[in-house]
Order: structure tokens, then sequence, then C-alpha cells
């Protein structure tokens, strides 16, 4: 073994990894294991909650786990946020009534359940801390400057740049459209078996592009590995639209067959290893970023614009998350538990706007 691939494996972990957050698609076929109901008491509270905001007149950005207040629900939704955060890294709850609301109330009431699990970031540089996740035509794989939640058809597995990612299904798409999420340490265990090889190579450093969006004293890309072994957590970051377009620097070298080989491989893993999840309207998905390659499927559309796929989306970052390596501060402007994560930019302020731009 040369230095070079000697000090790869120093910082690989120390071989299989096991417990929650290793698993497959087929141990959760059961969904009574990770979908949690909402009743109609924590309901109650919620419609409260938006009923004492709307009176109070408060903007949706505005809104604070203090004074949206859900006196029995807050507690059992920090719980949930745990297990997405320490356990297996993905969750749903369903029950949220969006049949009963406008869309500023739906936005409203989600904001405030996910001002219960952590701080909303900035998901683009124009500050937006409310994503709507719907087919603007966008073609990030064609754009540069483009990104994936503004696209329609299917999105490959993915990590976004925040702890935990959260999406509310307002409408769903008249066909397809499933999440797809796969655990990054199954994936892991997976390639180490099969082609540590290959494996090795997303231990190293890789270029990606930061799409335009640009913090300040930055270059316009960053470079660190998919996966990361730091503080005893295996670390995963990755997106493949953002590899790719890194080409377009030419001070930047292309990407090496073995590297290429390596995500082929990883994704082709996530494809057989994966659960898929049919999204209701009211449902609302959490993945942890940091063990959760999730992905998106080919879907049909509703001829009507008023009936076609829209999810609104939070990124949020938890008081006391994992210890992350300090290379994810190129990202996530902060390695610090609590004020880490989104993207910041010199012009950016944050804001929750209702329409989707």
């Amino acid at each position: 073994m040369n230095d070079a691939v000697e000090s790869i494996a120093a910082v690989m972990p120390p071989g299989t990894l096991e417990g929650s957050a290793a698993w497959y698609g087929r141990d959760y076929q059961d969904i009574s294991d990770w979908i949690y109901h909402l009743s109609a008491e924590e309901i109650e509270e919620i419609d409260t909650a938006v009923r004492a905001t709307q009176a109070a007149g408060r903007d949706i950005i505005g809104v604070t786990r203090d004074n949206f207040e859900l006196p029995t629900l807050g507690d059992k939704l920090r719980a949930v946020r745990d297990e997405v955060r320490d356990g297996r890294g993905f969750a749903l709850i369903r029950g949220l009534p969006i049949e009963c609301y406008t869309l500023r109330e739906a936005a409203t009431a989600y904001f405030g359940i996910g001002a219960h699990m952590g701080s909303a970031r900035s998901q683009n540089s124009e500050g937006h801390v409310l994503g709507h996740v719907c087919d603007l035509g966008h073609k990030p794989k064609e754009n540069p400057h483009q990104r994936g939640y503004r696209s329609g058809g299917p999105l490959d597995f993915h990590t976004d740049s925040t702890d935990i990612a959260a999406l509310l299904t307002w409408r769903k798409s008249k066909s397809g459209g499933e999440g797809k999420i796969a655990s990054s340490v199954t994936v892991y265990n997976e390639m180490l078996r099969r082609c540590p090889d290959l494996l090795r190579e997303l231990f190293k450093p890789i270029h990606r592009d930061r799409r335009g969006e640009i913090p300040e004293g930055m270059k316009p890309w960053w470079t660190m590995p998919v996966y990361q072994w730091h503080a005893g957590y295996l670390n995963s970051h990755f997106n493949y639209n953002f590899i790719l377009a890194t080409d377009r620097f030419e001070e930047l070298p292309p990407m090496s067959d073995a590297l290429r080989d390596a995500f082929r491989t990883m994704m082709e893993i996530c494809e057989v290893v994966h659960l898929s999840i049919d999204y209701e309207a009211g449902d609302i998905g959490l993945v942890n970023n940091h063990g959760i390659f999730h992905a998106r499927g080919d879907y049909e559309e509703w001829p009507e614009a008023d009936r076609r796929r829209y999810l609104l989306r939070l990124w949020l970052c938890p008081p006391d998350g994992r210890p992350l390596p300090e290379s994810y501060a190129q990202r996530y402007g902060s390695v610090t538990p609590g004020d880490r994560g989104g993207i910041v930019c010199p012009a950016t302020e944050f804001n929750a706007p209702l329409e989707p731009i």
C-alpha cells in the first residue's frame, strides 16, 4: 500500500458499520415503524398556533418555537427529530389537514412545526428559508446556475446542504414522483464489500460547483469528499450535478475514470438498497443529510396548472447536531451545531416567499 492510499485509509472507518443508521429498504416496509400520525388533539394545537400567528400579524419568517406554541406536540416533534438526527435518519409526519388550509396557513403550520425541530436555513442566495419545490423549467444538468428543486422529472440521489431536510407535500403529481431514500452507511458497507478500491475514491477531496451562489471571500467551487469519518460518525455529502459542473473551470483537473466508476457504482447501489415513499398530501418527510441520500422518481404531471406537483421545503439546523469535519464550513458557513448550513451570499436577506420564484 502506497503512502497516498495509507493516508486515505487512515480517515476511513475501521470496517463494516452497524447500528440503526445501517438499513436496507426491505427493513422498513412496515410503515408503522417510521410514520408518526398526528392526532385530532395535536392538529387542534397546530390550528390554534396558526390562528395566534395570524392574529398577531406575524410574518412566517418571524415564527419561532417560543411563539408557535405546541404544548404537547412539541416534545413529540423533538423526539421525531432525534430519531432522524441520531437513529435511522428519516421519518414521516402524516395527517396535516392541508385541504382545510390556504397556502399561507399551511406554510405557517409547516414552518411552526419545523421551528420545534431546528432553525430554518437559507436554501439559496436569495435567502429563501421556505423553498418551493415545483417545475419552474430549470435544467440543472444543462445550466450550472440552476437548481434541481426548481426542475421537473426525476432527481438523482443526492444530499442537501443542511443537517435535516423537510418536505411538505402540498399537491401530488398525477402519477409517479415517489421519494427514494438510501442509507449512505449501507451504501458504504456495500461498496466496502464489493469494491473497496472505488470506495477509497469517495474519501478523497472532490470539487463541487456553487452554481453561481458564492459566499463572500469564497471561490466559485468548494472541495470536500463524499464520505468523511469524523468523531465516530460517517458523514456523506453528494450532488452529482454540482460535481459534473466543475468541468467548466479550466483550473480544476478533470474527473478521473476511477472516480467516475465510484459514482456510478454508488448510485447503482442506492437504487438497490433504497426505500420508496409514496407521499400523500399533507405529509412531512424528514431526512438526515449526513446519513441519507435522497432522490425523486419520474412522474406524470397534471395538465391543469393549479393541480401540478408542488411541495414546500425547509432546511433545518437542530441545536445539538453531530460534530462535523471542518471541511463542511466551506459549504455550511460554520460547523457549529445550531448555527450552520444553508447558503448565504453578500446580498442575501432571509425571507419566506409564498410564491415559487
